[in-house]
């Protein structure tokens, strides 16, 4: 039984998080050559992952954190973050001319952390109902799934930012990818939600 739910639970967090591995690629970019790097990026994914998922499993057990008209304004989160970025990478480019890479600094920990929060604020309501037929002991199943596969992710992400074509291509567009990636994410975020009337 568990063998099935781990199973399920494997493809529930891959279909909901495909996205998360291109964001995450764009985040290694940008801290390329940084040693904080894998440390501030992972430790922000699970972060956000983890209230992710903390959310889901109380209102699983009938808690209501975040009422459904609040999720679709979590894209505020990669949409002010993306703008920053926009702003960030302009006067790099403004102050060291082509080479606006020379700049980059790790991503922080609660940048990406909100980044993955916002992202999968719309999985909550794919979580809930599963984890509240899966019962308690298949909901831990879920979460210590899912917990094994957020390391997959960022080793993914990794994996994708340091191929040589990959790589060569985010050292070169990842300071302009990054923040038009974050804004569109924002951006369906609020749009798929309804958020302002949209």
């Amino acid at each position: 039984m568990s063998l099935g739910i781990a199973g399920q639970a494997v493809v529930l967090f891959a279909v909901t998080n495909v996205d998360d591995i291109v964001v995450l690629a764009l985040f290694f970019a940008q801290g390329a050559g940084h040693r904080s790097t894998t440390r501030n990026i992972a430790a922000g994914q699970y972060l956000g992952f983890a209230a992710i998922l903390a959310v889901a499993v109380a209102a699983a057990f009938g808690a209501t954190f975040l009422p459904d008209e609040i999720i679709p304004y979590l894209g505020l989160l990669p949409l002010a973050l993306g703008i920053k970025s926009a702003v960030q990478a302009w006067r790099r480019r403004a102050d060291l001319g082509d080479d606006a890479k020379t700049a980059d600094k790790a991503p922080g920990i609660l940048e990406v952390a909100s980044v993955t929060f916002a992202n999968g604020g719309d999985n909550i309501g794919v979580y809930v109902p599963v984890f509240a037929t899966a019962g308690a002991a298949g909901m831990s199943v879920y979460v210590v799934v899912f917990l094994a596969l957020v390391a997959v992710w960022v080793a993914a992400g990794r994996f994708f930012a340091t191929r040589p074509v990959i790589a060569k291509a985010l050292s070169r567009w990842g300071h302009i990818l990054l923040p038009i990636v974050l804004i569109g994410l924002g951006l369906l975020i609020l749009v798929e939600g309804g958020a302002f009337g949209l």
